[in-house]
């Protein structure tokens, strides 16, 4: 009888140790987790850096585009311009 209870022993260690463990069942679950979101996370990044790409290829080479980004982003004026200021 001996023997048995210290295989049921055995057995319920092995199987914490299997599944709570150091590369055990729980962590390969969070660790997959983790995975799809640093996946998710590469993809959003890529997608924005692609999107970056275009528009360092826009200011680069449309006068136009780089005109309209000068003027509603920096406030900039071209001369001939009238600028009205209203005040609050």
């Amino acid at each position: 009888m001996k023997i048995g209870r210290y295989l049921v022993v055995f057995l319920f260690l092995m199987t914490i140790l299997i599944a709570f463990g150091n590369r055990g069942i729980v962590d390969n679950y969070l660790m997959s987790k983790r995975l799809a979101q640093l996946k998710t996370q590469n993809k959003e990044i890529t997608l924005e850096n692609d999107d970056l790409k275009k528009k360092i290829f826009l200011l680069r080479s449309n006068l136009s585009y780089m005109e309209s980004i000068a003027r509603n982003e920096l406030g900039m004026v071209k001369k001939g311009d009238i600028v009205y200021r209203l005040a609050r």
